[in-house]
């Protein structure tokens, strides 16, 4: 922001809180940040004069939200990427384990499954995030709802795995040269997601929900001990790879 340092805690917050909203509208985000970049320059030569953010915004925050937004064109393009990528991004992270234990194999069950939850989940951030934006929430509450958001596809993927042991749908068999190519299709999403998004984050932890178990499987250990040390390696992985993240960042 320009003047950042400059403006009221209440029209940094309400800067932010718009942006928030725009976003989670499914505004482009340049056209977020310009919108956002001259109302912070409008805010600071109210506040320059002495004068109330309300006399920029009005009374109602959220209905100068709501103004906003309907003035704005919903950016189908953006969105449908954002769509395809936590599909595929759902999908990955069962397709490498499934490979190493032979070709793939869906029921039409698992495959509609994984697109509704994504779908679910999508509409969550949405209706979340404007929630977040348009109400006085504290930080507890505000880390509540993200943490629901964040818990909500966790407990739909385990329940759709029951549910799918459950219910008899047809089952797609890929074969040994389909199950090779998704394998290289989502090796390949993996890395451009994590070359867009700038973070190793999915080229870490992918591995490491992947191989400890194909490995312990390898060694004469016993299942029950297997089962015990594989979660410790892969959270212990995880651990290690934020901790060295933060130390990186932390001293840069």
């Amino acid at each position: 922001m320009n003047h950042e340092l400059k403006l009221s805690e209440k029209s940094r917050t309400f800067l932010e809180n718009l942006r928030l909203y725009l976003f989670s509208s499914g505004k482009n985000s340049n056209e977020i940040e310009e919108i956002v970049e001259e109302l912070e320059d409008h805010l600071f030569e109210a506040e320059k004069s002495g004068k109330p953010i309300e006399k920029i915004i009005g009374n109602s925050p959220k209905e100068y939200m709501e103004m906003v937004s309907k003035e704005m064109v919903v950016d189908l393009r953006a969105w449908i990427k954002y769509i395809c990528l936590i599909v595929f991004g759902s999908f990955s992270f069962t397709i490498f384990p499934d490979l190493l234990k032979g070709t793939l194999s869906y029921s039409v069950l698992e495959l509609i499954g994984h697109i509704v939850i994504a779908a679910i989940f999508i509409a969550s951030i949405f209706t979340g995030f404007k929630y977040i934006s348009t109400t006085n929430q504290s930080i507890k509450k505000q880390g509540l709802i993200i943490a629901a958001i964040v818990i909500l596809p966790i407990v739909l993927f385990i329940g759709l795995i029951y549910l799918n042991k459950a219910v008899d749908t047809p089952i797609i068999h890929f074969g040994n040269t389909g199950s090779i190519i998704i394998g290289v299709i989502t090796a390949l999403f993996i890395i451009a997601m994590s070359i867009w998004a700038k973070t190793l984050i999915l080229i870490i932890i992918v591995p490491l929900l992947t191989l400890p178990d194909y490995l312990l499987g390898l060694t004469p250990l016993k299942n029950e001990t297997q089962l015990m040390i594989s979660p410790w390696i892969t959270f212990g992985g995880i651990a290690i790879y934020l901790w060295i993240s933060y130390k990186l960042e932390k001293n840069k």
